[in-house]
């Protein structure tokens, strides 16, 4: 089993279709708080229990389950989790909630919050950063600091997962209460 891919266009033609349409957002609770599609239930991929989903689909089981994300990368891994998981009609939207909003979908605006990607950068270039001063400054030995982070940056780029950032999305900053935990539909 996949999963299929969809344009933010054509999810927008299906939900004036189906009123109905279940859209999720799996990224964290701040990111969707800034801006999300209006029709779309917050469920963080590091919290996305696809057992408790199904059981949450209520007769729609057997309806598309679209997945978004802020540019694509998190909805593929959740999509992934999903068809693993034994979901069969699950729909991936293209670009992520960037893209369903260049293309006019209509979004809610909330409060600004700095994107996962961005402070996975911060931290990792913080510490690199730390681990080069105290490298040269208190002990050689704190290199491996900055080479740990290296390591962990190619494995991250090969394997597509970051293990940074699923820590980071666990943090407090990230943890806004989410308007909608369930998919009922």
């Amino acid at each position: 089993m996949s999963y299929s891919q969809i344009s933010p266009q054509e999810l927008l033609s299906l939900k004036q279709k189906n009123p109905d349409l279940a859209l999720i957002d799996v990224r964290t609770p701040a990111e969707f708080g800034e801006v999300h599609v209006e029709f779309a239930q917050n469920m963080p991929l590091d919290r996305l229990d696809a057992g408790q989903l199904k059981a949450n689909r209520n007769g729609h089981a057997g309806e598309p389950l679209y997945v978004v994300c802020r540019s694509g990368g998190r909805s593929k891994m959740a999509c992934e989790k999903l068809v693993a998981a034994g979901f069969d009609n699950i729909v991936d939207v293209a670009g992520g909630t960037q893209a369903c909003e260049a293309a006019g979908l209509p979004v809610v605006r909330g409060a600004k919050a700095m994107s996962l990607e961005r402070q996975v950068r911060i931290a990792a270039g913080a510490m690199v950063l730390i681990g080069a001063a105290l490298g040269f400054g208190v002990h050689p030995g704190f290199y491996g600091l900055s080479a740990f982070v290296g390591a962990g940056l190619v494995f991250a780029g090969i394997t597509d997962t970051c293990a940074m950032g699923m820590l980071i999305a666990k943090m407090p900053w990230n943890q806004r209460s989410s308007t909608a935990a369930t998919c009922t539909r």
